[in-house]
């Protein structure tokens, strides 16, 4: 019971600024008003405007109006419960751990365009696992970027982890082949591959992915398990496109949506689940390794909704 008020706490923590943002300004403008046609306008724009997605926001009105005409939403305070109940039952029951080797190292590649928080997300991952007693190596093929190689190291060593690198401008197919060679000699449980962000727009990105994948499948068959795709919850729309293209191009099985603290709009978690079937995994809620949490989608709406 400790554990579960700790991880609610962290939420309600993190989602702080979307709690004020959207949570807040519901309940003032649904406050003792009679649900009308007027108010649930009112309430359809703060939902778009809070990057729920257009898609999302038209299913949830649509409820809404369907239980007004029923007589079972009469009061504006109604909607609040309403909102909660409907958001909650857009996620049908799926797993969202992260899929395992038959035998180790499993291996994770990070993908995710520049400035979307991808090694730090990677160094919360890599702090969650070692809470687990897990062994973990990381891989430094993003050898592009001017920097991403050292602050990998700077986080590994923080964090009591190796990192494998290879030369400035190098191939990064080649880090990722001298990676999986040094997981599986070592016998560590987890390898987690850093890969470079440039966008998604850019062929030779997703080119570079599958070239990393075709790599590492060769040295430990099945690899990659997990292709995490960390995107910015603070960019909205943004977020979905490159969810939209990742998602055909690098075989993304899971989202780590990095930044939630940052944003009052954190409604975003709503519109990527209407965007794309990939199902969001971790969210980023602070700014320390500690600050992630595995998502829970019945968690994350009571946190969004905490008074």
């Amino acid at each position: 019971m400790a554990m579960f008020r700790g991880v609610m706490d962290r939420l309600k923590k993190g989602l702080t600024k979307t709690r004020e943002g959207l949570v807040s300004s519901l309940r003032s403008i649904v406050h003792g008003r009679t649900l009308d046609d007027a108010l649930i306008k009112e309430i359809e724009q703060r939902l778009i405007q809070s990057d729920v997605g257009v898609v999302a926001t038209r299913e949830l009105i649509e409820s809404i109006r369907t239980d007004a005409k029923a007589g079972k939403l009469t009061r504006g305070e109604h909607v609040i419960d309403h909102l909660k109940r409907e958001i909650k039952a857009m996620w049908p029951e799926a797993d969202r751990s992260l899929k395992l080797a038959p035998s180790a190292p499993t291996v994770i590649l990070m993908t995710g365009v520049n400035g979307v928080g991808k090694t730090t997300s990677i160094a919360k991952l890599c702090a969650q696992l070692r809470g687990e007693g897990k062994t973990v190596l990381l891989g430094a093929c993003d050898t592009f970027r001017a920097g991403a190689v050292r602050q990998l190291e700077i986080w590994a060593e923080r964090l009591g982890v190796e990192v494998v690198k290879g030369q400035q401008g190098g191939d990064p197919a080649s880090v990722a082949f001298d990676a999986s060679a040094a997981a599986k000699a070592r016998g560590v449980d987890f390898l987690i591959l850093d890969t470079a962000g440039r966008l998604h727009t850019q062929a030779g990105l997703m080119d570079q992915l599958t070239k990393i994948r075709r790599v590492v499948d060769k040295q430990i068959p099945g690899a990659p398990h997990e292709v995490l795709l960390v995107l910015d919850a603070t960019s909205g729309q943004n977020a979905l496109r490159q969810a939209e293209e990742f998602g055909k191009a690098a075989g993304v099985t899971g989202i780590f949506l990095s930044k939630l603290d940052g944003t009052a709009r954190g409604g975003i978690v709503v519109a990527v689940r209407h965007t794309t079937d990939i199902p969001v995994k971790f969210i980023g809620v602070g700014e320390t390794p500690e600050d992630v949490e595995p998502f829970d989608p019945e968690r994350f709406v009571e946190a969004m909704f905490a008074e």
